[in-house]
């Protein structure tokens, strides 16, 4: 094989340099999403070309349940957890089996699936199991009762997103093994991207022990500074458990399917006398709808173990 002469090798290598200079500073070019409307993708375009010559780290934030995929009519995490019991523990007289199934019993007397006792307890529930075991466990659950219920518009905006250099990130108040594999898999995102109710590993096996904060109401809104480490450019949710998160952002604010039935009490903050949706449309977020109902030919556990469920949004 010859090889190049000296002044030939030159201009190779020029040639290979502004190449790749061309490449590295070409413009984004922003994919229209389909299924939303016109004016909602202008106002995304218009965003996301302000941000191209931005000199800082570019984050996006996201809830998870409601907000990236669909959670009707149950959480994934709470048909996890039943199914697992459901196969696994059910009307046996084990240690084991016994004091697994008094932990679920516990959360449907509690009720309130969206309430920290609730959240630390399906911890709870997985302690004792390796890591791997319970990313397997969740990515099992997706793929048999929760295939189809990620929003093609929002994977279309995350895609989007990564044109424009952002990092995104997940934030959820599931336990984060249970829900890293999926997610990451689903979305093409880093599995530390991913970032839920965290608990210490002892031994190869998860424990008790829960590491704060928990990334529920305020502590969704703690969990950034803590673990993703810079404030958001844009940060998306679905729910009042949101707001806090949804408000750390310093550019846009997009909000999934908000709820506009129940005016918000006291104890929920700025958003009294609000509903989720008119506090946002107030605040000027970005409210977008994706198709989120049940699939009648799945069988949930969940459902069996009575838990409520979560509206439908049939997108119109």
């Amino acid at each position: 094989m010859k090889r190049l002469s000296p002044f030939l090798g030159r201009l190779f290598l020029i040639s290979i340099i502004v190449i790749s200079a061309i490449s590295c500073n070409k413009t984004p070019q922003f994919k229209n999403i389909e299924g939303w409307s016109p004016e909602i993708n202008s106002r995304l375009k218009a965003f996301l070309d302000s941000t191209v010559n931005l000199n800082e780290r570019k984050v996006a934030v996201f809830d998870g349940d409601g907000t990236v995929f669909g959670q009707v009519p149950f959480y994934l995490a709470d048909e996890a957890l039943y199914r697992y019991a459901d196969l696994n523990y059910k009307g046996k007289t084990d240690s084991l089996s016994v004091s697994k199934m008094r932990i679920l019993e516990a959360m449907v007397a509690d009720g309130n699936n969206v309430g920290k006792p609730y959240v630390e307890d399906r911890v709870h529930f997985l302690s004792g199991m390796a890591p791997e075991e319970v990313a397997e466990l969740g990515y099992q659950c997706f793929l048999e009762s929760y295939k189809n219920k990620f929003y093609p518009e929002m994977k279309a905006l995350i895609e989007n997103l990564k044109e424009y250099g952002f990092e995104v990130w997940i934030l959820t108040a599931s336990p984060e093994y249970l829900y890293q594999k999926f997610i990451a898999t689903e979305l093409n995102l880093p599995v530390i991207n991913i970032v839920g109710v965290k608990s210490v590993i002892v031994d190869g096996k998860l424990t008790n022990e829960i590491v704060m904060p928990i990334p529920q109401d305020d502590g969704k809104a703690n969990t950034i500074p803590t673990y993703i480490k810079a404030r958001p450019l844009i940060v998306g949710g679905n729910s009042r458990g949101d707001m806090d998160m949804i408000n750390q952002s310093k550019g846009l604010k997009i909000v999934v399917n908000p709820d506009d039935i129940t005016v918000r009490g006291q104890d929920d903050g700025p958003m009294h006398g609000f509903t989720v949706k008119s506090y946002w449309e107030k605040e000027g977020a970005l409210i977008v709808t994706c198709n989120d109902v049940r699939d009648t030919t799945k069988r949930f556990h969940t459902a069996e173990w009575k838990i409520r469920e979560n509206v439908a949004h049939p997108k119109k």
